[in-house]
């Protein structure tokens, strides 16, 4: 705490500014992004004010000195891997490490596109950029999920973990097969559909959208609440059957939170099977590209 005079003598406290939940992107008051903004306009006003014959390339003047830097880029972006398994402090904290990373790289898209002075093809030179193309995108979409996700991911929780929420489950499932126990054999099945035929995760479809259609609880659940629907109708409700349509429903409930909580986490990590592979593939083509253009330019 900070404090100062004022006339009269009183002493004022002031509290310092806040950076405890400050964002990796507005990290120092957005110091990379203005950073990225400049370095794309200086790429912009280098490549607008030269003038290469017969027109815009990769071997230009122009085309090695923003190749040049983009390269470093890309090899400096990718240690952030190594970085996050280094613990230290300012000026060199994670958050700002990953604010660079997050701005460095969209700025990747300027520098890149000036770079090929929009003459692409069929080669390792159109291979790299369209590699570099594909990890900026996916960071992006890496960057949205993480900015909306975790708060619906903590609110959908509760307080409850993933592997309680499992086991609330299953003990939903042991008490479905102590219930199902005086149920005549169709009735039964119903039951035994819920209890054998239900996944709570699925394939990777159904982890990202969260829609299981052949669930075997939903059908069994439909099929007892049609039964027990005309029961009410008739006046002669089976109080078995009942029981077992709440504990189907419980289950519902229970497996809607499990798979919206696993859909979440889907929709948070999946972009690095893409983000991370594909930087090792653009790694190994821009080495590629730097010793043909050496070797054969």
């Amino acid at each position: 705490m900070a404090s100062r005079s004022q006339p009269g003598g009183r002493a004022v406290t002031r509290a310092p500014r806040d950076i405890a939940h400050e964002g990796f992107l507005t990290h120092a008051r957005s110091r990379w992004l203005k950073i990225s903004l400049g370095l794309s306009a200086l790429a912009i006003a280098v490549y607008v004010l030269t003038d290469p014959a017969p027109r815009p390339n990769g071997g230009s003047f122009a085309g090695y000195l923003l190749g040049t830097i983009g390269a470093l880029m890309i090899v400096w972006l990718s240690l952030i891997g190594l970085r996050k398994r280094i613990i230290t402090t300012k000026p060199f904290s994670l958050k700002a490490w990953t604010s660079a990373h997050v701005y460095l790289g969209l700025s990747l898209i300027v520098i890149g596109t000036l770079h090929t002075g929009f003459q692409l093809g069929w080669n390792v030179h159109s291979l790299s950029y369209v590699l570099m193309m594909i990890v900026i995108i996916s960071g992006l979409y890496g960057i949205i999920v993480y900015a909306r996700l975790p708060a619906q991911l903590s609110a959908n929780r509760n307080e409850a973990t993933q592997p309680q929420m499992l086991e609330a489950i299953r003990t939903l499932d042991r008490q479905l097969d102590t219930a199902a126990q005086p149920l005549d054999k169709a009735s039964a099945d119903l039951v035994r559909m819920s209890l054998e035929e239900c996944e709570v995760s699925g394939n990777l479809w159904e982890r990202l959208t969260g829609r299981h259609p052949k669930c075997g609880n939903k059908r069994a659940r439909d099929a007892v609440q049609d039964i027990v629907s005309q029961q009410m109708r008739s006046g002669k409700p089976d109080p078995a059957l009942t029981q077992i349509l709440f504990l189907l429903e419980r289950k519902d409930a229970a497996l809607a939170q499990a798979r919206r909580h696993i859909r979440m986490k889907t929709q948070l990590e999946i972009w690095l099977y893409i983000h991370v592979p594909v930087t090792m593939a653009l790694l190994a083509a821009l080495i590629a590209h730097i010793l043909s253009v050496f070797l054969y330019w």
